[in-house]
């Protein structure tokens, strides 16, 4: 599933190639895309045109567009998307063919470049939701702010996670203590602070904490700045370029390859119907806890 990066990627095209254009025409070509606005797709299609996309905000692995209205006022509603799996937002030209998962079209008064919404495992969706004020979606609120925001606090976080009886690994995943930060990047985290993913929160010291949020952050720098980490055509820009920072993985699908730091091949364990991928030297499993 797209992380941060890979969906920050796609909100700085959108702020490029779509804010400040007036949406004509909306298409919906399948039920599934617009699943998430409750009162259908007649609606949703109605909601939109002749609305203009303002911006293009993300919180965590969400993106909001607020809308303003045909006089250009505010209308205190955004078009939210998820990408979920396998979702695309695409610009193209309106002469481009369709492409074979084409879920959901935008195209724009002044006849440029169309939006797309293409998504072959149907699991991301769009809405129209309220955004008071231009302000963040409701259903966004529970998503704390990401590492790379200027607003992340980092005090409020160290302790947070302190707090917590969990392992780390499931801390970092848990969108409401720290957005945008999924089981690539975690894993990736994870082994450049030297810790193993089953390591308990509430056991960490204030420098292993410091260690982790510092790997957090540089894993996810770099990676945006590679364009995200694209395994296959899915993960793709709104111009369909893959990113390349799967070159520069250390640890995550690199099970049996040396470590990049001190060569010993790569673990692979299972992780909530998923995988963990570390380094058996340099982030050693904590020690079982004694029963009495």
């Amino acid at each position: 599933m797209p992380e941060l990066p890979e969906v920050e990627v796609v909100r700085r095209g959108l702020e490029r190639w779509v804010a400040g254009r007036t949406i004509r025409q909306v298409e919906v070509h399948h039920p599934r895309a617009v699943r998430r606005h409750l009162e259908g797709a007649e609606h949703f299609v109605a909601a939109l045109t002749g609305r203009t996309l303002t911006a293009a905000h993300r919180r965590g692995k969400y993106l909001w567009l607020p809308l303003a209205e045909p006089d250009g006022a505010p209308s205190g509603r955004a078009l939210v998307a998820h990408l979920g799996m396998s979702g695309q937002l695409l610009v193209e030209k309106p002469a481009e063919p369709d492409e074979v998962h084409l879920r959901a079209r935008f195209r724009f008064t002044d006849g440029g470049r169309e939006l797309r919404f293409v998504d072959q495992r149907t699991f991301g969706g769009l809405a129209v939701e309220e955004a008071p004020g231009d302000g963040l979606p409701a259903r966004l609120a529970h998503i704390a702010t990401d590492p790379l925001d200027p607003g992340f606090d980092v005090d409020a976080f160290s302790a947070a996670l302190r707090r917590r009886h969990t392992e780390v690994k499931r801390a970092l995943l848990d969108q409401t203590l720290i957005g945008g930060v999924g089981n690539i990047y975690a894993d990736e985290s994870l082994w450049r602070a030297r810790l193993h993913g089953a390591r308990s929160t509430d056991k960490l010291t204030r420098a292993q904490v410091s260690d982790l949020l510092e790997g957090v952050r540089d894993v996810l720098g770099e990676s945006l700045a590679q364009g995200g980490t694209s395994f296959d055509s899915l993960y793709v820009d709104v111009n369909g370029q893959s990113g390349y920072f799967s070159r520069h993985l250390a640890v995550y699908g690199q099970v049996d390859r040396p470590c990049p730091r001190c060569g010993t091949p790569i673990r692979r364990e299972s992780f909530m119907n998923r995988s963990s991928y570390s380094c058996p030297q340099c982030q050693p499993r904590p020690r079982a806890r004694s029963v009495r």
